[in-house]
């Protein structure tokens, strides 16, 4: 003899997590967890030691005597380079 068996039968455990009021719970969980990692943050960056750094000073002055070495020496190449490219 064959039963018919209704989605209820098979599922009888499986509820509307909107009517068992389960959503209500994530929400306040997920609302929890998040007030928290700001109250971490807050935490963290509140008792943290700012330390004074020095500022750099870049010499911009372009000196002359740069333009004297200005020769190259050409030295013989090991590789003859081809005339066309491929």
């Amino acid at each position: 003899m064959v039963q018919s068996l209704e989605v209820d039968d098979i599922m009888p455990l499986i509820e509307n997590p909107f009517e068992s009021g389960h959503i209500k719970n994530y929400l306040l969980l997920y609302a929890g967890v998040v007030i928290i990692m700001v109250l971490f943050f807050i935490a963290s960056s509140f008792f943290k030691e700012i330390e004074a750094v020095q500022q750099k000073v870049f010499q911009t002055k372009i000196e002359e005597h740069l333009e004297e070495n200005t020769t190259m020496r050409e030295e013989p190449s090991k590789f003859k380079l081809l005339d066309k490219a491929y």
